[in-house]
């Protein structure tokens, strides 16, 4: 309930229990609150001036209300769906402590303590081996609770009788890891999967697939497909930050060849921070229309027209430097080569075909485009906000087939992935005019806000746009029933309605 010119924000909490038995209370909402206030430069959906920040005291009303104050007036529809959305309660008299056997207290309600809490919660997390058997994850209050891991991705959860909601029918749910795409495949081939994916590459075998009992259904979540670029990268920032040359950039991506060739038709192209599917009333004509569209031609005279002419082996160089509009632009020297690096993530063929495609594309402008392949989580690792003067800021452009996601718990806005300072503007970039047209999306309601901001992100490019593709294309066997097509509200299963038949 918003009041007080939506500047104060009350929330009523649910009958819901834990499942050691104790009551879900507001405490548990303020226990998150306190932790995250402490620790919120950890946090990777965190900008500043916006939550917590925006917050300007927390209060609770009995057991189950707790009543916010905000520093401004805030948009409603932002403020619930990007806001309050993120809170999650955890359990304050399981998980409030500072050692394995020290005692429960409030230490979350000063700052030196909620830093010891978070730093004791966050050292148990990194221990893999004991999430199975940890006293502190077994409190939970979804429908299941986890019996079995392996760091090597093994999971095995069964039902927790305590649950409020929906029981689950099953007596036990597994999620298997599998060393590659195509092991994967093999399994559900043979039939010992009754839920998998089918790599990309081998859609061609879909008819194969449910000739064998399965159903065959791309899963596509609302979120954009970027590449990073990193702005403060020591030797090539000063190029990330020329927009004309981000903008050649975008211009030598072939989205449409992409879908086509390497995503087998099941790519949507992705023009701006607000993609083009699955169907959303938010994206607007312009970013729809795609303003930076294919063309060689375009991205050759773009950078021709700003000073760069062919050098040695067909790579640019900088022939006129300086920061008047028909030069290289500023911190660019005479005979600086158009070179860039990208590291994509390794393991999945239809990232590497498309890392491979945009080396050919951008190399027909004159741009060499160095590529490697990493594991997914450390190209995650890698591509952080960092400051040129950092051992690790080496990083260039980054890729892992996938980027920030939206939801129906979402307002598509930009403060978390385009913001100054936010923990996911993974390539720092900074603009003062962007920072104001985010600012308004979060105070003032109605599409033109959310208009003049998208329009703005895709014609500046903090990051590269590439289709968005499946997240994957899951093969549900006819006899596990339930387990209907992903919803494209995110990486979300929901196995507690799920049944076996013979």
């Amino acid at each position: 309930v918003y009041s007080n010119g939506d500047r104060k924000v009350t929330i009523h909490l649910k009958a819901v229990h834990w499942s050691d038995g104790k009551p879900l209370t507001a405490r548990d909402v303020t226990f998150w609150i306190n932790l995250l206030r402490a620790n919120k430069n950890n946090w990777g959906e965190y900008a500043p001036g916006y939550f917590p920040d925006d917050v300007t005291s927390v209060a609770t009303s009995g057991q189950s209300t707790v009543v916010l104050d905000l520093a401004s007036q805030v948009n409603p529809t932002w403020f619930t769906f990007n806001e309050l959305s993120q809170i999650v309660p955890i359990p304050q008299h399981a998980w409030d402590k500072t050692s394995p056997t020290g005692p429960i207290g409030n230490y979350d309600e000063t700052q030196a303590g909620a830093h010891a809490v978070y730093k004791f919660l966050d050292a148990q997390s990194r221990n893999l081996n004991t999430y199975a058997t940890n006293p502190l994850w077994q409190v939970v209050d979804g429908p299941w609770r986890l019996s079995r891991f392996s760091p090597d991705g093994y999971a095995a959860f069964v039902p927790n009788k305590s649950y409020f909601g929906h029981k689950p029918m099953l007596a036990r749910f597994v999620e298997v890891p599998y060393t590659s795409e195509s092991a994967e495949y093999d399994a559900l081939r043979s039939g010992s999967l009754t839920y998998g994916y089918v790599p990309i590459s081998d859609l061609g075998q879909k008819a194969l697939l449910e000739s064998q009992g399965f159903q065959v259904t791309p899963w596509y979540l609302w979120s954009m497909n970027i590449i990073p670029m990193n702005f403060n990268n020591p030797s090539q920032g000063a190029l990330y930050r020329q927009t004309y040359i981000r903008q050649a950039m975008q211009r030598l991506i072939n989205e449409r060849q992409l879908e086509s060739a390497v995503l087998n038709g099941y790519g949507i192209t992705d023009n701006g921070p607000i993609p083009n599917g699955p169907s959303t009333q938010y994206v607007d004509a312009t970013v729809k229309a795609g303003p930076l569209a294919y063309s060689l031609a375009a991205a050759k005279s773009l950078l021709e027209s700003h000073g760069w002419h062919p050098g040695a082996g067909g790579v640019a160089v900088c022939a006129r430097p300086g920061t008047g509009s028909q030069q290289c632009g500023a911190g660019i020297k005479a005979g600086t080569p158009l070179r860039f690096t990208m590291v994509y993530a390794a393991g999945v063929a239809s990232i590497s075909q498309e890392a491979q495609a945009l080396k050919s594309s951008f190399s027909q402008a004159g741009i060499d485009l160095a590529l490697t392949q990493q594991p997914a989580s450390q190209v995650y690792a890698a591509a952080v906000p960092c400051t040129s003067k950092q051992s690790d800021c080496s990083w260039g452009m980054a890729y892992w087939g996938n980027g920030w996601e939206f939801s129906p718990d979402n307002y598509p806005t930009g403060e978390v992935a385009f913001a100054t300072g936010a923990v996911g503007n993974f390539g720092s970039y900074s603009n003062p005019r962007m920072d104001a047209l985010i600012k308004a999306t979060t105070t003032q309601p109605g599409q033109g806000p959310l208009n003049a901001w998208q329009d703005y992100t895709a014609e500046q490019l903090p990051m590269l746009f590439m289709p968005v593709s499946p997240v994957q294309v899951s093969a549900i066997s006819t006899k596990l029933h339930g387990a209907v097509p992903q919803p494209a509200d995110g990486l979300t299963l929901t196995p507690e309605f799920w049944s076996l038949s013979k």
